[in-house]
């Protein structure tokens, strides 16, 4: 557990004006369908934090956990150059938090954020809180709002 991660994530929910909703497992929750399993909901309701390298700096896509992001097809939309998939360490210094545990924010700094439309057809999304053990709940809207997420079809 990383609990000075968990807590900058409720500090930013509580900030952004949300409910801190975050909920601590004993079990691990590192992938979407351990999340889903442990939570009881659909695997298309956990919400991915995915950090990838665009031009250098990091790039955010909140994407189902039902789908694999099409990275060719983003950079399309973006009009950018290559998207390319991050590694640990560079996921650590850009989101103070560990791969597999990456929240959607309480980031040192605000990262340029993606948010898969698919996602909207959940009530409730469920999104990591900054570790292995960490969830937090939040509507598809109030994610869109409190990240200011760009969305698109990531797929």
């Amino acid at each position: 557990m990383n609990p000075d991660a968990v807590a900058n994530v409720q500090r930013a929910l509580v900030e952004a004006g949300v409910r801190d909703t975050v909920k601590v497992f004993e079990t691990k929750v590192p992938t979407a369908s351990a999340a889903a399993s442990v939570l009881g909901c659909e695997l298309a309701a956990i919400t991915n934090s995915l950090i990838f390298e665009l031009d250098g700096g990091p790039l955010l896509i909140l994407a189902s956990g039902a789908a694999r992001v099409d990275t060719d097809h983003v950079a399309s939309q973006l009009g950018s150059g290559r998207i390319r998939r991050a590694t640990a360490r560079f996921v650590r210094e850009h989101t103070g938090q560990e791969v597999g545990g990456v929240a959607p924010l309480g980031h040192p700094h605000k990262i340029r954020t993606l948010l898969d439309s698919t996602l909207e057809q959940h009530e409730i999304l469920w999104a990591g809180a900054g570790d292995h053990n960490s969830m937090f709940s939040i509507t598809y809207r109030d994610l869109q709002r409190i990240t200011d997420a760009e969305v698109m079809d990531v797929r």
